[in-house]
């Protein structure tokens, strides 16, 4: 992926008012695809979480505008339309409560209750009763992908979550106090951060798939996993950076790269584009050395990696029909690709 060379700041003392995102889908050439129950589905799930969590507007057209539906049925395009209603509703569980800790709350104690809650749901989604919507909706469409999801890929998600809970709460906890990750330290956390860990336990579950253990702590499905997982976070936080640095928020290779390496903001943003391709050139390097498991196994594990492999394509495609990031100009800034820099909010 080559990287943009363009920068706005013409001197040394400016503060930059765009950038340019990088040309991904030059560089990214997957094919995507869309679930055939997109439609109907998005519906649902659009209904499901307006109502479970209680939202009125403005906050109602702001989550379905999120088109939570459509980015489930491109990262699971195979899904029956079960399947894709319980990745939809916790993509849309997913985007209220990231927003929840990362924008509405800064108590880490907060976190870590909800962090609680969620727990419990997960491991007893019937028995588990509890007051706070974020839990409620946990126990909604857990208990549905427990109808159908294998022993192995139920433990991978609720440890996954886990693992997103105890960085969600670190975040809150950093923000609270001023603190800035050096980017090493970033890159640890937002692995955990971006959700796609439990999200990969979902392709298994949408697949109707339930990889062996020693497959799943394969070196080499590890590292496709990481590959994958990177893609996805050094791209989001290119498309996220505006929305989020007008909140003030740091929590952005990005923002990260501009604080610890002293880079302006386009040289920042050319960085993770170069990361990205580092990600993908991973994901090929480590897809041609695949082990084999025996037939069987090896039928399962062609449909992970190509799930990993929407995962890819899936996000990237969403992220310019979402309004989450560029808003009614998503259109524009995917033809253009330059940002223009929101004001920052007041404090």
């Amino acid at each position: 992926m080559a990287a943009t060379a363009t920068c706005n700041v013409t001197c040394s003392d400016s503060e930059p008012t765009k950038f340019i995102i990088p040309d991904f889908f030059s560089n990214c050439r997957y094919p995507m695809q869309l679930n055939l129950h997109c439609y109907p589905v998005s519906c649902a799930s659009e209904q499901w979480l307006c109502s479970e969590a209680h939202l009125v507007e403005p906050e109602s057209t702001k989550y379905t505008s999120l088109r939570a539906g459509y980015f489930a049925s491109a990262c699971y395009p195979d899904a029956d339309a079960f399947s894709l209603k319980v990745c939809a509703d916790f993509l849309g569980w997913s985007f209220k409560l990231d927003d929840w800790i990362e924008i509405d709350r800064s108590d880490v104690n907060d976190a870590w209750g909800v962090r609680d809650c969620c727990m419990s749901a997960y491991r007893d989604p019937i028995n588990f009763q509890t007051e706070r919507y974020s839990a409620k909706m946990c126990k909604s469409y857990f208990s549905r992908f427990k109808e159908t999801g294998g022993p192995g890929c139920t433990e991978r998600f609720i440890h996954a979550m886990d693992l997103w809970f105890i960085s969600a709460a670190k975040e809150v906890d950093n923000r609270a106090k001023g603190h800035v990750d050096d980017v090493e330290s970033y890159i640890e956390l937002r692995r955990d951060l971006s959700g796609c860990k439990s999200c990969f336990a979902l392709i298994e579950f949408a697949n109707q798939i339930d990889l062996p253990d020693e497959v799943v702590s394969h070196p080499v499905i590890m590292a496709l996993e990481e590959a994958t997982n990177d893609f996805v976070s050094w791209s989001n936080d290119i498309f996220s950076y505006n929305m989020e640095q007008s909140h003030h928020s740091t929590h952005n290779l990005v923002a990260v790269l501009m604080a610890d390496q002293g880079l302006d903001l386009q040289s920042a943003v050319d960085y993770c584009a170069r990361l990205c391709n580092i990600s993908l050139r991973r994901f090929e390097e480590n897809r041609a050395i695949l082990p084999s498991w025996g037939e069987e196994v090896n039928k399962a594990v062609a449909i992970y990696v190509q799930g990993l492999q929407n995962w890819i394509t899936g996000p990237l495609q969403w992220s310019f029909v979402t309004a989450r990031y560029f808003g009614k100009d998503a259109h524009i800034v995917k033809r253009d690709r330059t940002v223009k820099l929101l004001p920052k909010r007041p404090l």
